[in-house]
């Protein structure tokens, strides 16, 4: 073969080579090949001068591909950064990137933990150990730890034997368990120079011994610039979005707080004008009802009800008001039947009440809200509403402000009521020390106080000991505050002429129970009537006072009571001195016997009586055998009960016997 050809072939086989980009070790085959074919020395150096040049530019290709591939990975990586949605996202594919760059068996990112005061493993690639995943550095420990401190990056060949390292036997184990030999770590850092700041490191590892070069430092170093603008920038859209959270919280904020003062200004005004338009207690409830969709109910100090329980518009037909369920209580202190109302729920209402005044603010009762209405530290009454459990800040300041109403108008009503209770009472002690003196006159000027003295009214009469008896009037007063009703001192004791009612003797236990509370001693209470005009009245003030000093007498101190339900010293106090229906009820059960069965009970008890009680005597006067009378006497008992022969029922019954006899002759 010439020269030149054969020197042209094997060039020509240097640039297929390199075309093909064929490995480095195949480069020398050339120049191997031409010394087997018996090429010249000059040719031979030629080949292997050509050789040289190919290996240069093989490697310079080399070179260029890798800065293409790692251009390639930078750019994508700004990609994801500019499209940033999820950060967990953006670091893994930095961290996977940076493995496939460098070629190394795993890589992996670490972060500061500021609670914690160390660094943990955010990122992983390619680990497989649970252990070193959740290995954790403090600053200056390790590998890891050197480069957060000084914010360099490090290499090291092998890092079980590197000593430039601080080792500690966490740090030692988890890169055991991963394996892991040769170590580069770089800083994520933000900024430049001295006013640099770390917020991190990126590492890439292998589990064989190897030598980083400084163009996978770099790279290394430019993928932990991407991550450290990632992790930057996704701080930053947090604390945006958590900004413009704040923002439109503020804002929502502002504007309920804005509709609160309008809905304040709103509600003051409109409680003004029902105020300035001679709106009462009950108006206010109402209009509170109606403002915070709930029930509302005004008590007095006692805890029984001034108002009738307002409903919201849109709760009409809700649930009472009354706290502990029901209502405490009617105006006049007498229940549906006549009897007391539950002394249970007003006491409710006043704990609530007072809670209330120790707080200065409404407290939640049972699923209520209470308010105390105070004229300084004194107890006026209280608001109680049901229906809104929820109550929020600016509704409950509006039912507080409420209150303030509501106590103006309690004094006021108060101030008013006395006014005309004292009038009223000069009308009463005309009334019970004159009344035939001008009974025209007193009916007149009873009209004018609004009190219709021909209408039946009943009649009740007040004591209590004489250390708490400048109470008991301002107590009456307050008990019949807001019903129309009267009372006045008199002799000692307090006259009360509640409106309506017609059993006397509930309305006094009623009035007994309710007076004791407010006064806060016992205070005995008799009643009488109804009765209707100025004598009627007077008379029954004098049953009522009779019926008061039974009660006394009795030792039923702090009770109420009626002379009907005295037994036969009702009889006595009584006005009308109803004998027949004493007898009848008292000897009605014998009588109706004997006119069944046709026998002589009443006559046999008339015997057994009048004979002292001895069995012997009352057979004779009876002309019966003994065990008749025995078994007459077990009848009587059988019919009146056991307690029959007891010195209080067997006088009744004498009494009833001799009154008997005295109308059939």
């Amino acid at each position: 073969m010439p020269k030149n050809t054969s020197v042209a072939a094997h060039l020509r086989r240097l640039l297929e080579l390199l075309a093909a980009g064929a490995p480095a070790e195949d480069f020398g085959a050339v120049a191997t090949e031409a010394r087997r074919v018996g090429a010249g020395a000059d040719d031979l150096a030629e080949i292997e001068q050509a050789t040289q040049a190919a290996l240069r530019v093989h490697s310079a290709l080399r070179q260029h591909q890798r800065r293409e591939a790692e251009l390639t990975a930078l750019f994508d990586t700004a990609g994801d950064l500019a499209a940033l949605r999820d950060l967990d996202a953006v670091l893994r594919s930095i961290v996977r990137r940076a493995r496939m760059l460098l070629g190394t068996d795993t890589a992996y990112l670490t972060l500061p933990d500021e609670e914690a005061g160390d660094t943990f493993m955010r990122v992983t690639d390619g680990s497989v150990s649970v252990l070193f995943q959740n290995l954790r550095l403090q600053l200056g420990e390790g590998l890891g730890g050197l480069v957060a401190q000084t914010a360099r990056p490090y290499a090291t060949p092998d890092y079980r034997t590197d000593e430039r390292f601080h080792h500690t036997h966490s740090i030692d184990a988890g890169v055991l368990d991963e394996g892991l030999v040769a170590i580069l770590g770089v800083p994520l850092l933000l900024g430049s120079g001295s006013g640099g700041k770390v917020i991190g490191a990126l590492f890439a590892a292998d589990r064989t011994p190897r030598t980083f070069s400084p163009d996978e430092v770099a790279l290394l170093c430019s993928l932990a610039n991407h991550a450290a603008i990632a992790i930057d920038t996704a701080k930053a859209m947090t604390d945006a979005r958590v900004a413009l959270a704040e923002l439109a919280e503020a804002n929502a904020v502002i504007r309920e707080r804005s509709a609160a003062m309008q809905r304040a200004e709103e509600s003051h005004d409109r409680l003004s004008d029902l105020v300035l338009r001679g709106g009462d207690v009950a108006d206010v409830a109402a209009a509170v009802a109606d403002l915070l969709q709930g029930d509302v109910t005004v008590f007095d100090a006692g805890g029984w009800p001034l108002t009738e329980t307002a409903r919201g518009a849109d709760r009409a037909g809700g649930g009472g008001g009354a706290v502990g369920g029901g209502s405490a209580h009617d105006a006049t202190g007498v229940d549906g039947s006549g009897g007391p109302a539950p002394a249970g729920a007003a006491a409710a209402v006043v704990r609530a009440a007072e809670d209330s005044r120790a707080t200065a603010h409404a407290v939640l009762h049972d699923g209520r809200w209470v308010c105390a209405a105070l004229a300084g530290q004194e107890m006026l009454g209280s608001l109680v509403l049901s229906g809104r459990p929820d109550l929020d800040g600016p509704d409950r300041r509006l039912f507080e402000r409420s209150s303030v109403v509501t106590s103006l108008l309690l004094l006021l009503r108060r101030s008013v009521a006395e006014t005309e209770n004292r009038v009223r009472g000069d009308l009463i002690t005309d009334l019970l020390t004159a009344p035939d003196r001008d009974p025209a006159g007193l009916v007149a000027r009873g009209r004018n106080l609004g009190i219709d003295l021909n209408r039946p009214h009943l009649v009740l009469v007040a004591s209590t000991g004489a250390d708490v008896r400048e109470r008991l009037a301002g107590a009456a007063v307050q008990y019949l505050f807001g019903t129309g009703s009267v009372s006045a001192e008199h002799a000692g004791t307090v006259m009360l002429v509640p409106a309506g009612g017609t059993a006397p003797g509930g309305a006094a236990r009623a009035a007994a129970e309710q007076l004791t509370h407010l006064v806060g001693a016992p205070v005995t209470v008799a009643g009488a009537g109804p009765a209707a005009g100025p004598r009627a009245l007077a008379d029954a003030h004098a049953e009522a006072a009779r019926c008061l000093q039974a009660l006394h007498v009795l030792g039923r101190r702090g009770a109420g009571g009626s002379a009907g339900e005295l037994g036969f010293l009702g009889v006595l106090l009584g006005k009308d001195h109803d004998v027949e229906g004493f007898v009848a009820a008292t000897l009605g059960p014998l009588l109706e016997y004997d006119e069944r069965r046709g026998t002589q009970l009443v006559r046999t008890l008339a015997a057994y009586f009048g004979c002292g009680g001895s069995l012997t005597r009352a057979k004779e006067e009876l002309h019966v055998h003994i065990n008749t009378v025995v078994q007459r006497l077990d009848r009587i008992q059988a019919i009146l009960g056991p307690g029959w022969n007891s010195p209080e029922h067997a006088l009744e019954l004498q009494l009833a016997l001799r009154l008997r006899l005295l109308s059939l002759s």
